[in-house]
């Protein structure tokens, strides 16, 4: 068996919920380590809409790489961790995905091992993008995001996009979810607005570290209502028969 991502998005209502939320961020880690089977954590803060400098204080996510899957099928069944979570949020989704490609590091390591292959017929999508900005072009780096993602407004094929990160400003991330390839292609590098921040990227080096990783989503529990076609693109992976 090859190795899995999993990614759990939870929502907090009240601000109890959310202050408990915030203090998690920091107690969690020592609780979850040494889970068996689980090689890769992270505790994972949000941004608000459209990968905004602003914290979403109400949502919270956990990304884990595990050995097989049957491992993180205990985990969410059985943790005491991941049960808080699951009580204290008034919504939560886990999104199982097989590794296809990844290139960089995070915190000096490539935590993703492509899977020896994807399963055939599921053309669905999932991106990953994470890098530590440079003290220095930090103002410049925010200072271009909001053009770059003005086109993911309406754009075909995507399904949902989430600003994630471990520090505010310094250390983040995007997760978004896509149709298939093309889609995502189409944004990456069919915009004007994404095109150019790509190039300055690569002109200006802003980053100090960088990943960017493929998987390929293969089954989702849960409920998310920012996500309005989550049931109609769930039921299309058990209908591709990668799903359960």
């Amino acid at each position: 068996m090859s190795q899995i991502t999993t990614l759990a998005l939870f929502r907090y209502g009240n601000w109890r919920r959310k202050v408990w939320a915030l203090s998690q961020m920091g107690l969690a880690t020592g609780r979850l380590k040494g889970t068996e089977g689980m090689r890769f954590l992270k505790l994972l803060g949000t941004g608000a809409e459209g990968f905004s400098t602003r914290p979403d204080w109400g949502v919270y996510g956990v990304l884990q790489v595990w050995d097989t899957e049957a491992s993180a099928v205990a985990f969410f069944k059985n943790h005491p961790q991941f049960q808080r979570y699951l009580y204290n949020s008034e919504e939560s989704l886990t999104i199982y995905m097989r590794p296809v490609k990844s290139k960089g590091k995070w915190n000096g390591i490539n935590p993703f091992e492509p899977a020896v292959a994807p399963e055939p017929g599921n053309s669905a999508l999932a991106v990953i993008t994470r890098a530590t900005i440079r003290k220095k072009y930090l103002r410049t780096f925010w200072k271009n995001v909001p053009d770059s993602q003005r086109p993911l407004k309406g754009i075909r094929g995507l399904i949902y996009t989430k600003g994630i990160g471990e520090t505010p400003f310094v250390d983040m991330a995007t997760f978004s979810l896509w149709s298939d390839e093309d889609a995502m292609k189409a944004y990456a590098y069919g915009t004007k607005a994404h095109s150019e921040v790509i190039r300055k990227t690569r002109e200006l080096g802003w980053y100090k570290e960088e990943l960017f990783a493929r998987f390929q989503p293969y089954k989702i529990i849960g409920d998310w209502k920012d996500i309005p076609d989550l049931r109609a693109f769930r039921e299309s992976l058990k209908r591709r028969g990668t799903g359960s």
